[in-house]
């Protein structure tokens, strides 16, 4: 009984989901709507429309034009809708900053941003050194072993941060940070330096570094990164191209909208 009582419910919360998507293409194609045409479209009861109305318009995601009155899209979606489309932005010019970079670097250049507890990789570009052919795009990575994550991290308020890594820290090498204070000293150097490196934290034998890349309000949205062969990307190496890729990540905030002083 119990298991089916969980499918009735989960079949319901299903059914719901569709409704209000149905509700939202309606508006959006018709503008203004009455509930009574809302509820013929759904097949319900006014009053079964009236409440998924409710809370639609309490998330922002309709609006209701006067007391009694049609209701219409909201400007929750328009937010929703604006991240979206700043994450395409994104991607799309950070796809040419990519292979620019990796054409002068020679090595693998990726740009991240956070998502749900990792780092997820939207945009790559290969150097004519790199050896490996491995897409990293669209890729979930961890936060506390890539330099990517580093610097994603780094930018973090001690809240989000904490959120972040409510779970164990899975060591994926011998030398993948899991001790939380020490991770936490390393966090504070990143946000000091701009930047962030990883010796074979995720894999044995590759070295990465990244920079921040800032939106228009200067937050950080996004990490760039190179990565490579640890016989090649030395320690030293990567001292010597941080310039540049601070550089490169500074054109592709500008294009974002961010001008730093």
């Amino acid at each position: 009984m119990r298991n089916q009582d969980s499918g009735n419910a989960t079949g319901s919360a299903v059914q719901s989901v569709d409704r209000a998507i149905t509700v939202l293409e309606l508006l959006a194609r018709n503008g203004e709507t009455g509930i009574t045409e809302i509820a013929g479209e759904l097949g319900v009861h006014k009053s079964t429309a009236s409440r998924l109305l409710s809370v639609l318009e309490a998330h922002g995601l309709v609006e209701q034009l006067g007391e009694r009155g049609k209701y219409a899209i909201g400007f929750g979606v328009v937010r929703l809708a604006g991240a979206a489309t700043g994450r395409m932005d994104l991607a799309k010019l950070g796809r040419q900053t990519c292979q620019t970079l990796a054409e002068e670097l020679g090595e693998t250049v990726n740009i991240a941003i956070a998502d749900d507890g990792v780092a997820i990789n939207i945009s790559q570009a290969r150097g004519s050194a790199a050896i490996t052919t491995q897409n990293w795009t669209g890729q979930r990575t961890p936060l506390h072993a890539t330099s990517s994550g580093k610097v994603l991290l780094a930018a973090m308020d001690d809240a989000e941060r904490k959120r972040m890594l409510a779970h164990e820290l899975e060591q994926f090498t011998p030398r993948t940070t899991v001790d939380r204070d020490e991770l936490a000293a390393e966090l504070e150097r990143v946000a000091e330096d701009g930047y962030a490196a990883s010796f074979e934290e995720l894999e044995l034998g590759m070295h990465a570094v990244a920079v921040p890349v800032r939106g228009p309000g200067g937050d950080v949205v996004a990490a760039m990164s190179a990565s490579g062969p640890s016989y090649r990307l030395s320690k030293q190496r990567i001292r010597q191209i941080v310039t540049p890729m601070a550089d490169a990540a500074r054109e592709l905030s500008a294009q974002l909208g961010y001008f730093s002083a």
